[in-house]
């Protein structure tokens, strides 16, 4: 990962987690280490974060190095701004307890971690997930946007409110 970001010429300036399950936060240590920024979560994923040890371990999964603790608490209704991005933070719990998706506005799109996939959801059986919570944050908070809104899921391809709204089968 470092050398695809020296040899394109970038610079992380921000490590913000939609979520914490163990796929999304392996990297932390690593970025916060390599580029010295702190890690960013709502700080309702602090016991999912906790957590990673014992869930990797449950798992069988293998790591390296824990994930940093959290140098800053995001909340609903922040903007992140950077270059010339603007995100809105939106809360979107369900797939976790505190999930949360960033919607820019100017360009189009929203990342949603693992609340909404191409013709699927994220999954509701891990702990701290809730299947009516993230239907209700899908529909109140995803949904609301324009119906071109371009989404990025945290696994697989992207797809739009659009689609979602109608052919989505959980919805």
């Amino acid at each position: 990962m470092q050398q695809f970001i020296e040899n394109n010429s970038l610079h992380p300036v921000r490590l913000i987690n939609t979520h914490c399950h163990l796929d999304h936060v392996f990297g932390n240590a690593f970025v916060a280490n390599t580029w010295g920024i702190g890690l960013e979560i709502h700080a309702g994923e602090l016991p999912v974060l906790e957590r990673f040890p014992q869930v990797c371990q449950m798992y069988g999964v293998p790591f390296s190095e824990e994930s940093p603790a959290p140098a800053r608490f995001i909340e609903a209704g922040d903007v992140i701004n950077f270059g010339n991005t603007r995100l809105e933070v939106l809360f979107t719990p369900g797939h976790s307890p505190a999930s949360i998706s960033f919607y820019d506005r100017t360009n189009g799109y929203v990342i949603a971690g693992d609340v909404l996939f191409l013709e699927s959801i994220g999954r509701t059986d891990l702990p701290g997930g809730d299947f009516d919570t993230l239907l209700s944050s899908i529909r109140t908070r995803l949904f609301t946007l324009p119906d071109e809104t371009l989404v990025h899921p945290g696994h697989g391809p992207a797809t739009t409110i659009r689609h979602e709204k109608e052919y989505n089968p959980f919805l």
